[in-house]
């Protein structure tokens, strides 16, 4: 293999770790907020397949979730035709999934 099949095997992989990445629902919280435990709760509840990214850990998280709604509220849910919701109630998130036919 050559240095430049390697880089051109890795753009691929890149991309295509990118793309899955793309398919999921990420969720910026932290356990001392209310809200975000409980829509936690629900996303593990309907069984959707979703990436948490936990403010308390993660140093950049609060600026990727700030970036992405442009407000300091959280959680904030992003889902895969990326759009999000901030603070949102059960209701929004379970129709926003089942509009994406992420659940029944």
């Amino acid at each position: 293999m050559t240095e430049h099949d390697a880089a051109s095997d890795s753009s691929a992989l890149a991309a295509d770790s990118t793309a899955d990445e793309a398919q999921r629902v990420t969720m910026f919280g932290a356990e001392w907020c209310g809200d975000c435990r409980r829509s936690k709760k629900l996303l593990d509840g309907l069984g959707v397949d979703y990436d948490y990214v936990d403010l308390m850990v993660v140093d950049d998280g609060a600026d990727r979730a700030h970036a992405i709604s442009g407000r300091t509220n959280i959680p904030v849910i992003v889902f895969p035709d990326a759009t999000h919701l901030v603070e949102p109630s059960d209701a929004m998130v379970h129709a926003k999934l089942t509009e994406l036919g992420l659940i029944g």
